[in-house]
């Protein structure tokens, strides 16, 4: 089956492509997807494996079974926010 894949802007700009198509086996898992996607691109191995996936807007496990009809997102984890927030205390 044919599985949307949408990527982040980090992973984009390995890939060319912030949307993707994979190939996956029917009742396949997020695991599967992004070993299909790393067939297909394998430079995104070295960020691909921080990234974390999402399927319908929620955080998904490597083994969440993934349909036709859903989209695997793949996104960096984003840290940072509370410096500003201890800068603001003193000023």
């Amino acid at each position: 089956m044919q599985v949307s894949v949408r990527l982040s802007a980090a992973l984009a700009q390995i890939t060319g492509a912030a949307r993707m198509q994979v190939t996956v086996c029917d009742a396949a898992t997020v695991a599967d997807v992004r070993q299909a996607l790393l067939a297909s691109c394998p430079a995104l191995a070295p960020r691909l494996q921080h990234a974390v996936s999402m399927v319908g807007g929620n955080h998904a496990s490597p083994t969440d079974i993934v349909s036709a009809d859903q989209e695997v997102a793949f996104l960096m984890p984003v840290a940072g926010g509370a410096g500003r927030a201890r800068l603001l205390r003193f000023l």
